[in-house]
Formats: C-alpha cells, structure tokens, sequence
C-alpha cells in the first residue's frame, strides 16, 4: 500500500474520511496500509450531515500535515455520494442554487450539486499548497471507487447524453494525476484503478515486487488487461462479455485462434489465487 511504501522511505502519512470512522472497519484496514487515520468519532472534527462537506475535511485536516514535508495524504471524500434529491442531502441542497439553471432531471442536478463541494474542496487544497509554496512539488490523484449507483440508469445516461452499456460502459470512469506544471497527457489504453498503485510506485521510484500486484504500470509496455467481477475483460486488442459470450475485436486487430481462451484463463487465475491469498 502506499501508506506502508512512503512510510518506509520517512514520509508522514495521514488518511482522512468525512464520514463515520469505523465505517466498513476502515479503523482496522487504513492503520493496516500505513496510516494514521481520522474520521468522525476518532479525532476528525467536522459538522456531522449527510454526507459530510469535503470542504471543511480539507480546510480542517490540512494544517496537520503541509509544513510536515514529505507527506502523503489519502482522503476519502463522501461529498458527492447518494442519495441524489435535495432534500435527502444536505450538500446537494447548499449548492442548488449553482445547478438550477441546468436542463437535467432533479435527480441529475441533484447529482451534480453535491459534487460540486468536492470540486471546491480541491480548490481549496490546491490554495493552500500553493499558499504553501510546496504545490510544484506535490503529485495529486484523484480516482473515484465506483459509478453513482445513487441514480437510475437512464439518469446516469442522461448525464453521458445517451444510453449507457451496462456490462462495460457503466464502470467506465476517470483517473486524474496532477502536479503543478505538469504537461498533460493523455493514456488511451485500457486501464483500471489496479494500475494506479503500480504506476505511482514506478513514478515515484519505489521498487516493489510487480508479482504482487494485479495492475501495470499504465505507462509502461505491458500489455493491458482489465477485468470484471463476472470475469468479463478487456485489453488493446479485444473485449470479452463472459455475460454473452461475445467477443468484439478492435479495428483491424487479427487475432490467432487462441487469444480469447488465453486471456479468459489468465483472468480466472487471477481471481483463484487472490481469493487463496485472501483465505
């Protein structure tokens, strides 16, 4: 974890969640991957909504570690989560106002509204490191965990302005890696949050044993894979729906006879082996 490997090389490490801290046992498993961990009831002091405001975590928290350099820093933001109506949370009702104008359902703007905190609490931060003098100096990545199944699917293709896939097109999210004056570029390989923790450990210089890892480095060669709780996959050259059986090959990729059952069964020992790992 990367708690565990910048702790090793003498960085701080602190992780915060806006939301109750023993939620999901996170008390035991962020202590476990090298944290010393806040959240509400164990040390995190914030207005008690729901969901909590990204905001004031940011504006409350950050004084603890800028100026404690090296750091590193893993916030579990719970601004944007469900459920989506303005009457049912409290983020999405202090920022109606900035969605009204919007021609979407209320559910959607509801949806937008509450994650509008999270894009003020980055702004936040980014302020204060730059305040800091240290913004140059600081990687940022921002990753979500999951798709807002706080809406319907039609409103979640409402968003996307047309109807969504539910096998692949549902998971499909973003993964944002920032350091001020960074040059953009863009990767447009398949990748998966797997490959987040290999490619900032390579990033970083950290070495680790990559057999550990089910990632890759999403700018190294190595040929991608991602892969699917119903085994489904998809790599640069195909996509498999284990769902239909139906595999859909990129333009002007030929394929040999064995591809689809060689990456089906590497997948399938990638799930037999974590779950004996696991046991």
């Amino acid at each position: 974890c990367m708690g565990n490997q910048l702790r090793a090389h003498g960085y701080n490490t602190y992780a915060y969640h806006d939301h109750y801290f023993d939620y999901y046992e996170r008390d035991k498993s962020h202590p476990n991957m090298g944290y010393e961990y806040k959240g509400l009831g164990n040390g995190l002091n914030l207005t008690e909504t729901w969901p909590e405001s990204d905001v004031e975590m940011i504006d409350v928290t950050a004084p603890e570690y800028i100026g404690k350099q090296p750091f590193h820093t893993y916030y579990m933001t719970v601004s944007g989560h469900l459920q989506y109506t303005f009457n049912g949370n409290y983020m999405s009702f202090k920022n109606k106002a900035l969605v009204e104008h919007l021609y979407y359902s209320e559910e959607v703007k509801a949806y937008l509204a509450c994650n509008i905190e999270l894009d003020r609490a980055m702004e936040l931060l980014i302020r204060k490191l730059e305040e800091a003098g240290i913004a140059d100096d600081t990687v940022i990545a921002i990753s979500p965990d999951h798709y807002p199944y706080g809406l319907e699917i039609s409103k979640i293709g409402e968003l996307a302005g047309h109807d969504i896939e539910t096998n692949f097109e549902i998971y499909k999210g973003i993964f944002l890696l920032w350091s001020k004056g960074i040059k953009p570029v863009i990767i447009d390989e398949p990748c998966s949050s797997l490959d987040i923790m290999p490619t900032l450990s390579n990033l970083m210089g950290l070495e680790f044993d990559s057999r550990l890892f089910m990632g890759r480095d999403m700018m190294s060669d190595t040929e991608p894979l991602v892969l699917f709780n119903n085994r489904s996959w998809i790599t640069d050259k195909a996509s498999y729906n284990a769902v239909t059986g139906e595999l859909c090959t990129k333009d002007g990729v030929v394929l040999d006879d064995n591809y689809k059952k060689k990456i089906s069964d590497e997948v399938k020992q990638k799930f037999k082996y974590s779950a004996l790992i696991l046991e």
